[in-house]
């Protein structure tokens, strides 16, 4: 029976944010749920993001930011992803980003923000069905 590759996800905490238990649990969540996970570490750079996201071939970046540095991390983030001639990889943010800057991270490519109590599921399951099909079969 044929299947397709397991989901790639690359979760980071870019900036000087310290607080990583929240990026910790959802990438033990990911795993769990059958995806392949790469977890960068703390205070990772967009350049690092974008470059180890390209590298390791990745179907999503799930961003975890507490710091309130979003409105210049990410979209320095999805400048990079369209110079590598990467954005179709589906980004998500997770973490605390205030209801009025939702609208212009989604506007420069954000596909999804999770905020603060949501379910697991929520997320796995939106990644399940939001990302872009890779095309490789393995039989």
């Amino acid at each position: 029976m044929p299947t397709t590759a397991p989901i790639r996800v690359l979760v980071a905490k870019p900036g000087l944010d310290g607080h990583d238990r929240g990026a910790k649990v959802i990438a033990r969540a990911l795993r769990d749920a059958g995806m392949e996970v790469i977890y960068t570490g703390l205070r990772q750079t967009p350049e690092m993001i974008v470059s180890a996201a390209v590298q390791e071939d990745v179907d999503c970046i799930g961003l975890s930011i507490l710091s309130g540095a979003h409105n210049v991390i990410v979209p320095r983030i999805m400048e990079l992803l369209r110079e590598q001639h990467a954005s179709d990889i589906l980004v998500i943010l997770g973490g605390t980003i205030p209801d009025e800057d939702a609208a212009g991270l989604k506007q420069n490519g954000v596909s999804a923000i999770f905020g603060p109590g949501t379910p697991l599921e929520t997320t796995i399951n939106y990644i399940r069905d939001h990302i872009k099909p890779r095309g490789l079969l393995i039989r």
